[in-house]
C-alpha cells in the first residue's frame, strides 16, 4: 500500500513542477502526516520546487508542516489553507489524532 501512496503523492496537480524529494535539506518543505487505515505513526513527505501536488485519498492528516526556504499552502477541507500562504522558515503543528487536520494536497508559492 505504501508504493500506491507515495506514486500518488508525485502526480503533480495542474501546476507542474513541484518534486517529491529525500527529507534530507532543511530547505525542503517537510510535512508529518497519517493515514486512518496505517498502523498510528508518522510519516514524512518532502517537497522542492514551485507548485502543487494533489491525492484524492480522504484518510490523510497532517500534524506538522515545515515551509524551509518556501512559501506553503495544504490542501484540506476542499480549499488551499491558509489564505495567506504559510512564511518561509515555519512550523505549524496540530494534535495528532485520526480525522484531525485534513490534507489532500501540498503547494510551494
Amino acid at each position: 500500500m505504501a508504493a500506491a501512496v507515495t506514486a500518488a503523492v508525485v502526480n503533480p496537480g495542474t501546476a507542474a513542477a513541484i518534486d517529491q524529494v529525500p527529507c534530507n535539506n532543511n530547505e525542503f518543505v517537510r510535512i508529518e502526516i497519517h493515514h486512518s487505515l496505517w498502523p498510528p505513526r508518522e510519516t514524512y513527505w518532502c517537497f522542492a520546487n514551485g507548485g502543487e501536488v494533489t491525492w484524492s485519498s480522504s484518510q490523510w492528516w497532517v500534524t506538522q508542516i515545515w515551509t524551509g526556504n518556501n512559501r506553503v499552502q495544504w490542501f484540506g477541507d476542499g480549499r488551499w489553507q491558509p489564505a495567506q500562504p504559510i512564511n518561509k522558515w515555519t512550523t505549524m503543528r496540530w494534535p495528532n489524532h485520526p480525522g484531525g487536520v485534513r490534507i489532500n494536497g501540498i503547494r510551494i508559492v
